[in-house]
C-alpha cells in the first residue's frame, strides 16, 4: 500500500476552477492505476475518474465528463484532478485511491483499490 495525501480542496462559487492534488510517499505509484471517488453529505461514495499506468487512458463519470480531468506526473509521483466549470453539486469530500501493485489499469470500483487518501472537502457555493 502507498501512503496517499490529497490537498488543494477550498470553498469555491459556481463557474470556478481547483486543481486537487494527490502526493504519495513511502512508496511510487508505479504500475498502479489511480482513481479519485467523493462523497457528498447524505450520498453514498462516487466514482469520479480513473486512468491507468503509462498507457494515457482515462474514464469518467457522466456527471463530470467534459468539466474534469484527471492526470498523472510519474515522475512528482503525483495525481491531479483539475475540476472546471465546478457546480454546487460538486460538493463533496473528495478522495485520491490507487491499486495494488501491477494493477495497471482503469476501475471504476471501489474494491479494486487498496490504498486511500483522507479525503479534501471541496464546496461549491450558489
Amino acid at each position: 500500500q502507498v501512503q496517499l495525501v490529497e490537498s488543494g480542496g477550498g470553498l469555491v462559487q459556481a463557474g470556478d476552477s481547483l486543481r486537487l492534488s494527490c502526493a504519495a510517499s513511502e512508496r511510487t505509484l508505479s504500475n498502479r492505476g489511480v482513481g479519485w471517488f467523493r462523497q457528498a453529505p447524505g450520498k453514498e461514495r462516487e466514482f469520479v475518474a480513473a486512468t491507468a499506468w503509462s498507457t494515457g487512458t482515462s474514464s469518467y463519470a457522466d456527471s463530470v465528463k467534459g468539466r474534469f480531468t484527471i492526470s498523472r506526473d510519474n515522475a512528482k509521483n503525483t495525481v491531479y484532478l483539475q475540476m472546471n466549470s465546478l457546480k454546487p453539486e460538486d460538493t463533496a469530500v473528495y478522495y485520491c485511491a490507487a491499486r495494488g501493485p501491477y494493477y495497471r489499469g482503469i476501475s471504476s470500483r471501489q474494491e479494486n483499490y487498496d490504498s486511500w487518501g483522507q479525503g479534501t472537502q471541496v464546496t461549491v457555493s450558489s
